[in-house]
């Protein structure tokens, strides 16, 4: 069974730097996709990054593009993501998932899912 943990969440200020790590355990890490989801407080989760197998091919929510950047390390089995120039409506619960079908959008393609990481964006 695969499991996923998250860590890295916090507080932070406006403008400033965050990133958030989540380690698979219980099956081969490279089997799988990885992406961070969002769900913020009344709304829907919704796709933040995605990343495929080896890691050379990325995906990003137009919210976030040029400002999270996400990362797989293959000998660690973590995924990472880079979050700069944060905004207070980055403020959510991000979640890790996997995905052994491959990077997609939609919430319902995504097999295991970590317990979720509070991020803060505030003065």
């Amino acid at each position: 069974q695969v499991q996923l943990v998250e860590s890295g969440g916090g507080l932070v200020q406006p403008g400033g730097s965050l990133r958030l790590s989540c380690a698979l355990s219980g099956r081969t890490f490279t089997s799988y996709a990885m992406a961070w989801f969002r769900q913020a407080p009344g709304k829907e989760r919704e796709f933040v990054a995605g990343i495929c197998w080896g890691g050379g091919n990325t995906d990003y929510a137009n919210s976030v593009k040029g400002r999270f950047t996400i990362s797989r390390d293959n000998n660690k089995n973590t995924v990472y993501l880079q979050m700069n120039s944060l905004k207070p409506e980055d403020t959510a619960v991000y979640y890790c998932a996997a995905n052994s079908k491959g990077v997609r959008r939609a919430r319902d393609s995504w097999e295991y899912w970590g317990q979720g990481t509070q991020v803060t964006v505030s003065s």
